[in-house]
């Protein structure tokens, strides 16, 4: 029993690296492609669980959890026209003030339009329940984010190594000058990167929606996690945030089964570890000054 207990709890760690994943990985792009820490991502992740629990009401969960990431990463063509594009080329401390303020704002927007108040939206009917796997006990609404995760991670992945678009992408984080040169506007790209970060930050909070709770305050909560995420991966590391994700998932998944209250502890603990070996994270790039 204490060994099938364990391993639902390596699974359950795996849906939630998932739901890392979704946040860590449009914040990595973001940086990658413009330079920018966006402190205000947790905001579209809130807005994503925000805009579901509202379109459940009138259109149930399904075509919701669809619509709310496709609305919000429409949100985030103005976010990026408006906002990040006027700070590619300046002291990275303005894009994070103006991140950062923006963050709060969106916080004190979601409390004017929904409320203070916690809100909440149920679990599909046909997804209620669990699947029982020989002598394991799983819920199918959390298989069924994990599968979904894994989807969108290789959709992403496709995207950016099979398409031209991606390779423009790599092109760009690599050797911006050499694609300037080549006559390629890369501020079409970043927009679309943009738009792909927060979207599937929106998308992790509408899938989170029916399992956690909605609340202003969710963006930021979720935010620390995900630096945390990033900084284990490494900055700009694609497989290393996929890693670094499903990693965090399961060690806190582990340690809690072990004393419930070691779960947050035990991801600043393996940051510290993975820093105390790699600075420059699992899978990033050599930081010459440091190392």
């Amino acid at each position: 029993m204490q060994f099938e207990f364990l391993l639902e709890q390596v699974v359950n760690g795996l849906v939630l690296g998932g739901y890392y994943l979704l946040i860590a990985l449009g914040l990595s792009l973001i940086f990658s492609v413009g330079g920018i820490v966006n402190l205000a991502h947790g905001a579209f992740y809130a807005l994503g669980a925000y805009v579901c629990v509202e379109l459940t009401k009138h259109l149930g969960f399904g075509p919701s959890v669809v619509i709310s990431p496709f609305a919000v990463a429409l949100l985030g063509i103005l976010f990026e026209r408006f906002i990040l594009r006027r700070f590619y080329a300046a002291d990275p401390i303005l894009s994070l003030l103006v991140t950062f303020g923006l963050a709060m704002v969106a916080e004190q927007a979601i409390r004017m339009i929904w409320g203070a108040a916690p809100v909440s939206t149920e679990i599909p009917q046909s997804f209620r329940g669990s699947v029982i796997v020989g002598d394991f006990l799983f819920s199918r609404y959390r298989l069924l984010i994990l599968g979904v995760v894994a989807l969108v991670m290789v959709g992403v992945w496709f995207l950016l190594q099979k398409t031209s678009f991606g390779r423009v992408v790599r092109a760009g984080i690599q050797r911006p000058d050499m694609v300037a040169a080549l006559g390629i506007r890369l501020q079409p790209y970043m927009t679309a990167i943009v738009m792909l970060g927060v979207g599937l930050a929106a998308l992790g909070g509408a899938f989170f929606a029916p399992i956690t709770t909605v609340h202003p305050a969710m963006g930021a909560e979720i935010m620390t996690i995900a630096f945390v995420v990033v900084v284990i991966g490494g900055l700009g590391s694609f497989w290393g945030v996929i890693i670094a994700a499903l990693l965090v998932g399961v060690v806190r998944g582990v340690a809690i089964h072990f004393e419930p209250a070691a779960g947050e502890a035990s991801i600043y603990i393996l940051m510290f570890l993975v820093l105390l070996v790699r600075p420059r994270g699992l899978l990033g790039e050599r930081i010459e000054k440091f190392e």
